[in-house]
């Protein structure tokens, strides 16, 4: 199999990706460059491919080793609230999601479990609240 065209990554990547909205997933993974024709002239599209560099664009590592905090601990999916009744999510954590200090979130409680949710100044958050603050999980 052979690519026809070099896949896009980085800030072109998420740039096409945005432009694309509208289009099929397996469309705008085609036309970012991530597929491959056979001999036989079929097209196959590569969405891991084209999802793993997503997620690469985005700052998300992909191996876990290079996660670490800088105190040689990895990071876990759990924790535990301290003595003082708060809950630590770790640096790890906001800086794969690209947050900064400041950033706020949305607290919505639901049945043993807690959803945080970005609040966007640039967006209006009133289509968000279609279930009136009750979880549907």
């Amino acid at each position: 199999m052979t690519t026809e065209t070099a896949p896009l990554t980085g800030k072109a990547l998420l740039q096409k990706v945005k432009e694309l909205s509208d289009l099929p997933r397996r469309e705008r993974a085609k036309r970012c460059g991530y597929y491959t024709v056979t001999k036989n002239n079929q097209t196959r599209v590569n969405l891991t491919d084209f999802y793993d560099a997503l997620l690469a664009a985005r700052g998300i590592p992909l191996s876990p080793e290079k996660q670490k905090d800088g105190r040689g601990r990895e990071p876990t999916n759990r924790v535990s609230v301290h003595k003082n009744y708060q809950i630590v999510i770790g640096a790890t954590y906001t800086q794969q999601m690209g947050l900064k200090s400041g950033d706020q979130f949305e607290i919505k409680l639901g049945y043993k479990h807690i959803h945080l949710i970005q609040i966007d100044s640039d967006k209006d958050d009133s289509d968000d609240d279609d279930d009136n603050g009750k979880d549907k999980d």
